[in-house]
């Protein structure tokens, strides 16, 4: 489909130090943007959460040519539950694997598809080769499916992303070559997607947006939240359609000129970063009331 891009996947994070520590030592990711807010989001990016949540944009480079992770933080919760919807997301680069080692990080199945797990459990499979300087080192974002049927229908021929190889297990799909591409892996019960369920985002030009809705709905799809404008403290407002696919993951479409504008790099996020750490009591908050941090 022209002018669309795979953008990013949405964490849910319970230990945002551990986790921000996991990303930039030990997958090297950078500190590329970072939001506070003080309500939950009108389409739910922090999930179905109406309090204080933060967001954290880390990758490899900028968003324009970089599928990236969006780490979301709900002020109050320290974990979230697994479900088995998320199955791994694959870089390209055996400096992760080094870095890991340097870390003490563990490093599972090293002799056959390695993966390291960030701080809740989420995956990381590894490609032991060089690092690419020229193009983004991640590879794939892979879900489950429950139907291969129902979702090569929903993906390929209702949301037009081509289909580049698929056997019994996996279909890999993609709005361009040169893209991080989405991988369904087939594993023949039902999806579910606990409490840590997460987003895959696309940007679309604007003017795709409410046709991409109503192309769903005639389709009978679901919509979670309908055409709306979305606005950052300070920052570009952007427009989205939210949907979800026949078994329930999560999709952002964002117009993708407001995106551009929200997506710049700041050169002071990991400062924004790091106030932002100092300034969170919730632990020491909880512990004064004599309660733990609530698990999601």
């Amino acid at each position: 489909m022209s002018g669309r891009r795979a953008l990013h996947f949405v964490f849910k994070v319970g230990d945002r130090p551990a986790t921000i520590k996991f990303y930039k030592d030990v997958l090297g990711m950078k500190i590329l943007r970072h939001e506070e807010f003080e309500e939950g989001c009108k389409a739910a990016c922090n999930g179905p959460y109406d309090g204080k949540w933060s967001k954290t944009m880390v990758g490899y480079g900028p968003e324009d040519n970089h599928f990236v992770c969006e780490l979301t933080y709900n002020y109050g919760l320290s974990s979230y539950k697994l479900g088995n919807d998320f199955i791994g997301l694959t870089i390209k680069s055996s400096q992760v694997l080094l870095n890991a080692e340097n870390q003490n990080w563990p490093i599972h199945d090293r002799d056959s598809s390695p993966f390291v797990e960030a701080p809740g459990g989420y995956r990381f499979y590894i490609q032991d080769e060089p690092q690419p300087t020229d193009a983004d080192p991640v590879q794939k974002v892979t879900l489950a499916s429950s139907d291969k049927d129902h979702s090569l229908k929903y993906w390929s021929e209702l949301l037009g992303l081509k289909v580049y190889n698929q056997n019994e297990k996996q279909t890999l799909l993609g709005y361009a070559d040169d893209q991080a591409k989405l991988a369904l892996q087939f594993i023949g019960q039902k999806v579910d997607h606990g409490k840590a369920f997460g987003r895959i985002a696309f940007s679309c030009p604007s003017t795709q947006l409410k046709l991409i809705e109503s192309e769903v709905k005639a389709a009978g799809g679901t919509i979670l939240t309908p055409f709306v404008s979305l606005d950052t403290p300070g920052k570009a407002t952007v427009e989205v359609v939210i949907l979800a696919d026949p078994d329930g993951h999560e999709i952002c479409f964002v117009g993708d000129e407001g995106f551009r504008e929200l997506s710049r790099m700041d050169p002071e996020a990991d400062h924004v970063l790091s106030q932002a750490l100092a300034s969170d009591h919730s632990d020491e908050w909880f512990s004064k009331k004599g309660i733990s941090k609530a698990e999601a």
